[in-house]
């Protein structure tokens, strides 16, 4: 599905055990993994300068990954730098051409998701390339077994949720596309949502819906991909949860709506709401510039 994924850790968001698990990601079908973590500044003096103590001692603590033993043709990096952390992990993405940032964000209420307000978002501002967020709660609990599985499977299967907007359409149309392209995704579920807070007269019929994700799905399949579509009622951002409990997905992915960014807080949306509260992998596909 994707080809080079830099992962960036700050060393408490527990991304830093995928160490020892790169030849289970290149598994999921990548050709390179790039460690990057990112050393601020000092300060002394209120001259900033390279702790240069703080680099070596993060690149130690990396090394573990440059021992893996991986197939031809597939390769890891270890990078870190001092600096900017946004600006710096713009630059390590093009340096390597990576086509997907690996993230984790802690579960916090929305005034006080500072990593995940500042960073993640200033990323998507600069980067045109998917994000995928980990929760470091599980990252950390997870057994080496059940991590590897995870770390092999992690975009085996999609959960798309689809309401046909066009934001859901340019969702479907990213997928397919790595899809042509890649083993991965294998199977994806389509998911509609009839929301409760819609009037009654205002609804699409089950039947209308049936038909527009039948359309979408034999479209997907044509990537070689096996799709699902279901039907639900209720809350979206809920029930899209239930689904993704009940279909034995992968990872969530999603996409913005009209605005360019990951996120705008001021305005609740359905795709914000959804990163703060789901506990599996989401993925999220920027919109087109």
């Amino acid at each position: 599905m994707f080809k080079c994924a830099l992962v960036c850790t700050d060393f408490e968001d527990s991304l830093q055990r995928l160490i020892k698990f790169v030849p289970d990601l290149v598994q999921s079908g990548l050709e390179q993994v790039v460690f990057f973590h990112n050393v601020s500044l000092t300060t002394d003096r209120e001259i900033p300068k390279v702790d240069d103590e703080a680099v070596a001692n993060a690149k130690q603590r990396l090394a573990a990954a440059s021992h893996a033993v991986l197939p031809d043709g597939k390769s890891v990096v270890i990078d870190v730098r001092s600096g900017r952390v946004i600006d710096n992990i713009s630059k390590v993405a093009r340096c390597y051409d990576a086509d997907v940032l690996i993230l984790g964000t802690p579960t916090r209420s929305l005034l006080t998701e500072k990593l995940f307000g500042s960073t993640t978002t200033g990323i998507a501002n600069q980067l045109d390339i998917p994000l995928v967020i980990l929760r470091p709660q599980l990252i950390a609990t997870y057994r080496e077994q059940e991590l590897a599985l995870r770390c092999q499977t992690l975009f085996t299967h999609l959960l798309l949720p689809y309401d046909g907007s066009n934001s859901a359409k340019y969702l479907v149309s990213q997928v397919k596309a790595v899809a042509q392209s890649s083993e991965c995704p294998q199977h994806c579920t389509l998911c509609w949502i009839i929301d409760d807070c819609i009037r009654v007269e205002l609804r699409e019929s089950e039947k209308q819906v049936q038909s527009q994700l039948d359309q979408v799905k034999a479209d997907l399949e044509t990537a070689g991909v096996e799709v699902f579509t279901e039907i639900r009622q209720g809350d979206p951002q809920s029930e899209i949860l239930k689904s993704a409990e009940v279909n034995d997905i992968s990872a969530i992915a999603i996409c913005s709506g009209k605005s360019k960014g990951i996120l705008k807080w001021s305005v609740p949306s359905f795709t914000s709401a959804l990163l703060r509260s789901s506990w599996h992998p989401v993925i999220h596909f920027p919109r087109a510039s």
